[in-house]
C-alpha cells in the first residue's frame, strides 16, 4: 500500500456536475484543487454510468430566457457543438475536458473517501484532512487543504466532520410550507436505474431472468406510461427506495429496480400489446442514480416560500427555475401520478449562506445536500442548478482562502467582491450589475455602425389560428403608442389586445393589466391592422401582449427569430386545467406556453422605435435577459458586412484583457442527452469570426482575431498591454444569425 499526503488550497469531494463546476470556479480564480472522485467517470447522474438529462432552470423549456450560463453553460453549448445526438460517452468528454483544462485541478478518478479528521467541540468544528482509498491503485492519499466543498450528493464527508444535517421531510408547521406533510418523517425521494433499447434490425427474442418481476401483478401498467420506442430518462419513474434508507439499503434497492426493468422488457417484448419484434435492451444502469439523502444545516435554510416568492437574497450566488418536482414515497409502485409539479413565476434565487455549514467553519457544500428543506430541496436537486450552485460555492471558497476567512467571513466581510467576481465569470446569477471599479469599460463613451430600431418581425412564415389567446412578449423602452399586427380574417370581426407588464424583471408571463384596445378588422388576407395601445412605464420593462381569441382570425408567425421577442400560446388543454386546479393556485408559466413557438415570432411591429438594442447595452452591467434583452444588435446585415461596436475613452488606457460575452440565446433549451434533438450545433446569433482592433497613436491595429467561434464567453489577454484611445469589437461573421449581436465587453489594464 503507498500513502500519499496531497496539499491544495481546496479539496472538492464529489465529481458530479456539482463538484466540477466548484472546481472548476476555484481553479480559474487562480486557487490550487483537488478533485476527489468515487467513481471512474466525471459527472455523476449525468455520467454515461447513470445516464440522466441535466435539467435546469429552464424546466424543459417552461422558463424563459432562463438556461444557465457560467461553467455549467460552457459544458451544455459546447456538448452541443460536439453532440447534438446525445451520445452519453461523448457528454464524458465534455466534462473531463472542462476540468482537464484547468492546471490548478489536480484530479483524481477512482478515489472514495472514507476517513475524516475533524477537530473541535460540537458547536465550532473545523476539517484537517479528508482521506480516500484509490481504488485498482492501492494509493491512500490523505487531502489537507483551507477549505473543503463536500459535493458528494449524500452529504458522507459533513456527516463524518459532524457537520449538522437532516434526512426526510420537515413538518409543515416548521417553515409554514404548505406542501410539507402535518408531522415531519424520513420520507425521501427514491432512487432510480435507466435502460437504453434500440431496433437492432432483425428479430430479437427475449428471455427474462429469474429475478425479472412481473409487473401485470404490480400497478404499474395501469398507472405509467410504457411504451416500446421510449428509454432512457422517458422511464425517469422506475424508482424506489422513497420509504428505506437510500444509502445503507442501496444494494436493495438496485436489485429491486433491476427486477423491475427487466419485468418491463419482458411485459413489452412478450405481452403481444407492443410492436417490438425487433427491438433488444443495448444497456441497462447498475448503479442507481440517487435522488435524496442528508441535506446540511447553513446559516440559511431555503423554503418553499422563498421559492415560490423568488425571494431575492441580498447574498444571491445562483439561479433555479426546475418546478418544486416531489414523488410519492412508493416511487413506481404508487397507485398516484409519479410526481407533482409547483412552478414559481419565473426564476427563483440561491442564497450564499445555504451553501457553508452553520457548525463546521470551512465546510462548503453544492448539489442536492445544501441547507434547503425536503420540499425547496424539490426543485434545487435538478443538475443544471446544482451545477450553478457548484459555482457560486467553488467561488466563495476561492475568495475564502484568498482573504484568509471562513466562508461565512466571505459573507460577512466580502459579499459586493462575491457577487461581482460571479458577475465577471459570467455565472447564473440574476439582477446583480457590474460595478467593477477596475473594468475600464465602464467609463467609455459607446458607439456602433449601426443600431436595430425599428422593432418588430415583418417575414411571415405560416398562419396561426385565434382558437385560443396567444401572447407576444417584446422590450418597451421609454413608451409604446401603437402595435401593428399582421392578421388574416375569414370574416369581419372585433380584434381585441391586452398589454400588460411581467412583474419581476426575470418572468416573462402577464402579471399586471396595464391597457387594452380593440380595433374591427375587415374580412381579408395578410392585413397590417394598427391597434393603440398607449402605455408609458416607468422604467424599461416587457410588455407582455394578450391578442384574444377570436377564430375568425388568424395572425402569422415568422421563422426568423428576434432576440428578445417571445411568443406564446394559451394551455387551455384539460390536463393543464386539472393541474392548476390540482395545485390550487395559478402556474402562470404552465398557463402561458412558449414550447411550440420556440423561435417562431408573432408578425408585429411596435411603435415607437426602441433604444432596446442601444451600442451603450455593452456596458449597462448585465450580462443577461433581465426586464429587457440587454444586448447591442445592429441591422440585418448583407452577405460579407461587417458591423462594430466601438469604445473610447477622453484620455489613453492602457489595456491587456479584452471579455467578451456573445449572444448564444439563453432562451434555447439545450439538454446533454436525448430529451429532444436542436436544429443547429452553434446558436446562430453567436459570433463565429470577430476581430479587435485598438485606435493607437491615431491609427487602427488589429490586436486579435479569431475565426470559427462558437461558444459565448471569450477572454482575449493580449501579449502586450496596448494604449489605445478607441477600442473596437469588429463582428465579421456569425453562426447564421442575419445580424450582429454582443452583450458585454470589458476592458482591463
Amino acid at each position: 500500500m503507498r500513502n500519499e499526503t496531497v496539499q491544495t488550497d481546496i479539496t472538492v469531494v464529489g465529481g458530479g456536475l456539482a463538484g466540477v463546476n466548484a472546481a472548476v470556479a476555484a481553479a480559474r480564480l487562480g486557487r490550487t484543487v483537488a478533485l476527489v472522485q468515487n467513481r471512474p467517470v466525471l459527472g455523476g447522474n449525468s455520467s454515461s454510468e447513470v445516464r440522466v438529462w441535466v435539467c435546469g432552470a429552464t424546466a424543459h423549456g417552461t422558463h424563459r430566457y432562463a438556461r444557465e450560463t457560467g461553467i455549467m453553460g460552457e459544458m451544455f453549448v459546447e456538448n452541443q457543438f460536439r453532440n447534438p445526438d446525445g451520445n452519453p460517452y461523448f457528454w464524458d468528454n465534455v466534462v473531463l475536458e472542462t476540468v482537464l483544462a484547468e492546471p490548478n485541478i489536480q484530479l483524481f478518478l477512482n478515489t472514495d473517501v472514507h476517513e475524516v479528521e475533524a477537530d473541535g467541540d460540537e458547536a465550532d468544528r473545523r476539517i484537517r484532512s479528508v482521506t480516500g482509498w484509490m481504488m485498482g491503485s492501492e494509493r491512500r492519499i490523505r487531502f489537507e487543504s483551507e477549505i473543503y466543498l463536500d459535493c458528494t450528493g449524500d452529504g458522507l464527508v459533513g456527516f463524518m466532520a459532524g457537520a449538522k444535517y437532516r434526512i426526510g421531510r420537515e413538518a409543515r408547521s416548521e417553515y409554514n410550507e404548505i406542501w410539507a406533510p402535518e408531522e415531519a418523517d424520513g420520507i425521501t425521494l427514491g432512487s432510480t436505474i435507466l435502460f437504453y433499447s434500440k431496433d437492432a434490425g432483425h428479430p430479437v427474442k427475449y428471455v427474462a431472468p429469474s429475478f425479472a418481476k412481473d409487473i401485470t401483478k404490480t400497478s404499474i401498467p395501469m398507472k405509467r406510461v410504457i411504451r416500446s420506442g421510449d428509454s432512457g430518462c422517458f422511464y425517469w419513474w422506475i424508482e424506489w427506495g422513497g420509504e428505506l434508507d437510500t444509502v445503507h439499503e442501496n444494494e436493495r434497492i438496485r436489485d429491486e429496480l433491476w427486477s423491475v426493468i427487466y419485468g418491463i422488457w419482458d411485459y413489452i417484448k412478450n405481452s403481444g400489446q407492443f410492436d417490438s419484434e425487433n427491438m433488444t435492451l443495448e444497456w441497462v444502469g447498475s448503479l442507481p442514480g440517487k435522488r435524496e439523502y442528508r441535506r446540511f444545516i447553513g446559516d440559511y435554510v431555503l423554503n418553499q416560500n422563498d421559492i415560490l416568492a423568488q425571494e431575492e437574497f441580498e447574498d444571491r450566488v445562483a439561479f433555479g427555475g426546475w418546478s418544486i418536482d416531489l414523488h410519492p414515497p412508493q416511487g413506481m409502485y404508487a397507485t398516484e401520478s409519479g410526481s407533482k409539479h409547483l412552478h414559481a413565476d419565473g426564476n427563483y434565487h440561491v442564497p450564499f449562506r445555504s451553501l457553508y455549514s452553520a457548525n463546521v467553519a470551512n465546510l462548503m457544500f453544492a448539489g442536492r445536500n445544501i441547507s434547503a428543506t425536503h420540499v425547496a430541496f424539490g426543485t434545487t436537486r435538478v443538475m443544471a442548478t446544482c451545477a450553478v450552485i457548484g459555482e457560486g460555492a467553488g467561488t466563495g471558497a476561492a475568495l475564502a482562502v484568498q482573504h484568509g476567512t471562513t466562508p461565512r467571513g466571505v459573507y460577512q466581510e466580502h459579499l459586493p467582491e462575491l457577487l461581482q467576481t460571479l458577475l465577471r465569470q459570467d455565472a447564473s446569477v440574476l439582477g446583480v450589475r457590474n460595478q467593477d471599479a477596475d473594468d475600464l469599460a465602464r467609463g467609455a463613451a459607446v458607439s456602433a455602425s449601426g443600431t436595430l430600431r425599428r422593432l418588430g418581425v415583418e417575414v411571415p412564415a405560416r398562419a396561426y389560428a385565434l382558437e385560443e389567446d396567444a401572447g407576444l412578449l417584446f422590450p418597451v423602452d421609454g413608451a409604446l403608442s401603437e402595435l401593428e399586427l399582421l392578421v388574416d380574417a375569414r370574416e369581419a370581426g372585433t380584434l381585441a389586445v391586452e398589454v400588460w407588464s411581467t412583474g419581476r424583471p426575470q418572468n416573462y408571463v402577464p402579471h399586471t393589466q396595464e391597457t387594452s384596445a380593440e380595433v374591427e378588422v375587415a374580412a381579408g388576407g395578410r392585413q397590417w391592422v394598427k391597434v393603440p395601445v398607449a402605455w408609458q412605464p416607468g422604467e424599461p420593462q416587457n410588455a407582455f401582449v394578450i391578442v384574444k381569441a377570436n377564430p375568425a382570425l388568424s395572425l402569422y408567425l415568422s421563422d426568423e427569430p428576434l432576440s428578445g421577442v417571445l411568443a406564446f400560446q394559451k394551455n387551455a388543454g384539460a390536463r393543464t386545467v386539472k393541474q392548476l386546479e390540482d395545485h390550487g393556485q395559478d402556474q402562470k408559466v404552465v398557463e402561458w406556453s412558449m414550447r411550440k413557438l420556440v423561435r417562431q415570432p408573432i408578425c408585429f411591429r411596435a411603435y415607437p422605435q426602441t433604444t432596446a438594442y442601444a451600442p451603450e447595452r455593452v456596458i449597462d452591467g448585465y450580462v443577461r435577459p433581465y426586464g429587457g434583452p440587454h444586448l447591442w444588435m445592429s441591422e440585418p446585415l448583407a452577405a460579407g458586412q461587417e458591423a462594430w461596436v466601438e469604445l473610447a475613452w477622453e484620455t489613453p488606457q492602457q489595456v491587456r484583457e479584452v471579455r467578451l460575452i456573445f449572444n448564444d440565446d439563453v432562451n434555447e433549451d439545450l439538454i446533454n442527452l436525448h430529451h429532444h434533438r436542436t436544429d443547429f450545433e452553434a446558436i446562430p446569433e453567436l459570433v463565429r469570426d470577430y476581430r479587435l482592433e485598438g485606435e493607437v497613436d491615431g491609427t487602427w491595429q488589429v490586436l486579435h482575431r479569431e475565426t470559427g467561434n462558437h461558444t459565448r464567453k471569450r477572454v482575449i489577454a493580449l501579449e502586450q498591454a496596448a494604449t489605445v484611445t478607441k477600442l473596437r469589437c469588429v463582428i465579421e461573421a456569425t453562426n447564421g444569425g442575419p445580424r450582429a449581436e454582443l452583450v458585454e465587453i470589458r476592458a482591463y489594464a
